[in-house]
């Protein structure tokens, strides 16, 4: 099967970063507009971009994200995947009503399963949970405080609440440009039954070829960041790997 190649934006103070292991003392500026670089993964055929607001995560809410959030919505007729900070249903009903197709939420569904609840009853498949977890320990708060459940518990649980989507990352790769955690991957979607976004560590063609091979385990796309802002390879070429192969001799 296919799987979606999500290109990733992370913003601070309005302005591209990436973060090293989720590290914010460790995070590299990029040259560029937040939003031509929208316009240009638009461009190149994204069928979803992830924008996270990384000051929002660390529990500081900067408004030059949100602004930035407003103009890229306004520039772009891609749907857009939102997260970072939003913890409570007052933030979330208000990004969606900006336009946001769907939103990430982490530290909430740990934190406010109550919450959790209310949002998926009101806005349904709109709601993902974000699980960020280190050696299967799922961390929030900006992936700062460790929590005691684990990624898979954490995964059955948001699934009996109704939950459709996790976006899993295994924090120890993000940033790192390390591979994909495949294991980790395939068993938290086989745990949960639930569809499963891979995020964390695509460094090469190849990790895209291997997510692929995870799509009958539930897994259908992934998020790809610092690997396009690198330069190792671009859009439309992780777009086509994410493709089913054509077979020899058929069109």
């Amino acid at each position: 099967m296919a799987i979606v190649i999500i290109p990733a934006i992370d913003l601070r103070d309005g302005r591209c970063v990436r973060l090293t292991q989720g590290r914010k003392d460790q995070a590299t500026v990029y040259d560029g507009d937040p939003i031509e670089i929208a316009l240009s993964y638009e461009a190149d055929g994204a069928q979803m971009i992830h924008l996270v607001d990384l000051d929002g995560a660390f529990s500081a809410p900067n408004s030059r994200n949100r602004q930035m959030l407003r103009k890229i919505i306004s520039r772009i007729k891609t749907p857009l995947q939102f997260g970072g900070g939003l913890r409570n249903l007052k933030e979330v009903a208000h990004v969606i009503e900006l336009g946001v197709s769907r939103v990430v939420v982490g530290t909430l569904a740990v934190e406010s399963p109550d919450v959790l609840a209310k949002l998926i009853n009101r806005f349904g498949p709109r709601v993902c949970v974000g699980i960020d977890a280190r050696d299967n320990q799922v961390m929030t708060r900006g992936w700062e405080k460790r929590e005691i459940i684990t990624a898979v518990e954490l995964a059955q649980r948001v699934a009996a609440a109704g939950v459709e989507r996790i976006v899993y990352t295994d924090v120890t790769r993000d940033g790192m440009l390390a591979g994909i955690n495949l294991e980790q991957t395939c068993l938290i979607s086989r745990e949960s039954g639930l569809r499963v976004t891979a995020s964390g560590g695509v460094s090469s063609l190849a990790d895209i070829r291997a997510v692929r091979t995870m799509s009958e385990c539930g897994v259908d796309s992934v998020i790809v960041g610092k690997a396009l802002y690198e330069g190792r390879f671009g859009l439309k070429e992780a777009i086509n790997e994410g493709r089913v192969p054509k077979l020899l001799g058929l069109h």
